[in-house]
């Protein structure tokens, strides 16, 4: 019998390159400071030109809201590729647009550029507006957002900037990249060990610690700013203060265990937590942390499949897991599973982000594709399994009732 071909949903798509970073483009702010910006170039002649700017204005001067000002189209940003070599497979940044109503990332890019012999292993979007910093094997490489005049989501483009990167443009192949909340802070670790914090976008020094790791593999700040976790290739995870720049905690490992990612979250009484997984033989594992004592709470395991990915909602709701078999666990906050996506990839799953409203979850691939997931409430479910467990009970008692006579 013929073997039936994979067939790929809408919400997927093939880019012909290995994906090895993702992340959502934050487009209503950048529309927000293309707007200011034309408005104020609109407002240099207002003093001369007033009665005619009524006119021209009039009723309605606000036009529709563009594409991308209605809220139902989202944007991913991806990169990857070949690496160096004459393998035949472009190294690249690519910008794609997902429309909500349609389920469906957009069959062409809505912007691609090559990188030459370079690829981008890492990337992290600034949380406001200013652009994207990409990691490539030699150093890091600032580019800034190009919004168009028309301010349409389909046209938006990157570009590659001037502005300095000193201490990072030669600083090697950096694993980790991420910016805290705000937008005010940078942190990198490099595959040389090599942790960095910068101020924003001054590039001033918080913190230079070599050697804070072997290599560092995954980095993220606590919802306040105030404090980082850095987590390497073996040994425990890091707790820096930034605000003395030091180390002030150590979290261990249990006998066997190998950790692979570290997410601060929120918690349901609005404290902080600390999430790391861990690999214990063939079982990954999340374990969480308290963030006053940095005392272990406890371990939930949730896949027998090396974990590959991994990241948490903004609010803290829920958390995913990607695999190296391509699927993905999506989990509540009690750890107890939402959702979950089996070969939602042919590789294994390198990169996870939840968009900011936490109602879809991008992941891309070493297998070249990305995809968007919608997460869909689990409320009337909740309510079904209520609803199953009463009518368990009346089927018992109106049983023991009809055993002892009584019906």
């Amino acid at each position: 019998m013929a073997r039936q071909r994979r067939e790929i949903p809408p919400c997927s798509k093939t880019y012909g390159f290995p994906i090895y970073c993702a992340a959502w483009v934050p487009l209503d702010l950048i529309s927000a400071a293309a707007e200011a910006a034309a408005e104020e170039e609109e407002e240099k002649g207002e003093e001369e030109k007033e009665d005619k700017g009524k006119q021209v204005g009039g009723e309605g001067s606000e036009g529709e809201p563009s594409p991308s000002q209605k809220g139902d189209r989202l944007l991913v940003a991806l990169g990857g590729g070949g690496g160096e070599g004459r393998s035949g497979v472009p190294n690249a940044l690519v910008v794609s647009e997902f429309d909500l109503a349609s389920r469906s990332l957009s069959d062409q890019p809505v912007f691609r550029m090559g990188t030459d012999a370079e690829v981008p292993y890492r990337m992290a979007v600034h949380p406001g507006r200013d652009g994207i910093l990409c990691s490539f094997p030699k150093g890091c490489r600032w580019f800034e957002w190009d919004f168009p005049e028309s301010r349409e989501s389909h046209k938006l483009a990157l570009k590659s900037s001037e502005k300095k990167m000193a201490p990072l443009e030669d600083g090697g192949l950096q694993l980790a990249l991420t910016f805290n909340a705000e937008g005010s802070t940078l942190a990198t670790g490099g595959e040389d060990g090599h942790l960095r914090v910068f101020k924003w976008p001054s590039m001033e020094s918080i913190l230079d610690q070599t050697g804070a790791h072997t290599i560092v593999k995954d980095l993220h700040f606590s919802l306040d700013g105030k404090f980082l976790v850095s987590l390497g290739s073996s040994g425990p995870c890091r707790i820096w203060d930034l605000t003395s720049s030091t180390a002030i905690a150590s979290l261990p490992r249990e006998d066997g265990e190998v950790f692979g990612f570290c997410r601060f979250s929120q918690s349901t009484d609005n404290n902080q937590m600390l999430f790391v997984t861990a690999m214990h033989g063939d079982q990954g594992k999340i374990v969480s942390w308290n963030t006053l004592s940095w005392k272990r709470m406890g371990a939930k395991k949730v896949v027998r499949d090396p974990i590959s990915a991994f990241n948490v909602a903004t609010d803290g709701k829920l958390l995913a897991v990607g695999t190296v078999e391509g699927n993905i666990i999506i989990l509540n906050s009690d750890m107890q599973v939402h959702t979950i996506v089996k070969k939602a990839h042919l590789g294994l799953v390198t990169a996870l982000v939840f968009s900011q409203d936490s109602r879809a979850l991008m992941s891309a691939s070493f297998d070249s594709t990305a995809r968007v997931t919608l997460i869909e409430s689990r409320k009337s479910n909740g309510l079904s399994m209520l609803l199953i467990v009463f009518v368990v009970i009346l089927a018992i008692l109106v049983y023991l009732m009809k055993w002892k006579g009584v019906l």
